[in-house]
């Protein structure tokens, strides 16, 4: 199912302020994530959308972030179509640890991508 073009940009170019969503669950949120960023899982995404439309009512760009980009491909694609200025981070999780971005964990331990 291919709607056209989706907007994407590689994880080395996300602005280090950038309104990251990530779509993982929750163990891989657990293991590493993205200082700042919100996490709603892509199983929970359509019930929890309000807190995403609440975020982002400034305007601003959504980077979508999954694993390796898959899911965040689907919750972007759902994003543009709700007129949301979406993109899809490329590679996800594994390209931002490859980056050398910053991950953080909730409860101090070293962060990676499961």
């Amino acid at each position: 199912m291919n709607f056209g073009p989706l907007p994407s940009v590689d994880a080395a170019a996300v602005p280090s302020e950038g309104f990251v969503l990530d779509v993982r669950e929750d163990d891989e949120w657990a293991a590493g994530h993205v200082e700042g960023a919100l996490h709603i899982p892509m199983s929970d995404f359509v019930a929890r959308f309000a807190e995403l439309t609440e975020a982002v009512e400034d305007g601003r760009r959504v980077y979508v972030m999954c694993r390796v980009g898959g899911r965040s491909a689907q919750v972007t694609q759902y994003l543009v179509r709700q007129e949301i200025d979406a993109v899809n981070v490329d590679g996800g999780m594994q390209a931002w640890d490859g980056a050398g971005r910053p991950m953080v964990t909730d409860n101090g331990n070293p962060a990676f991508v499961l």
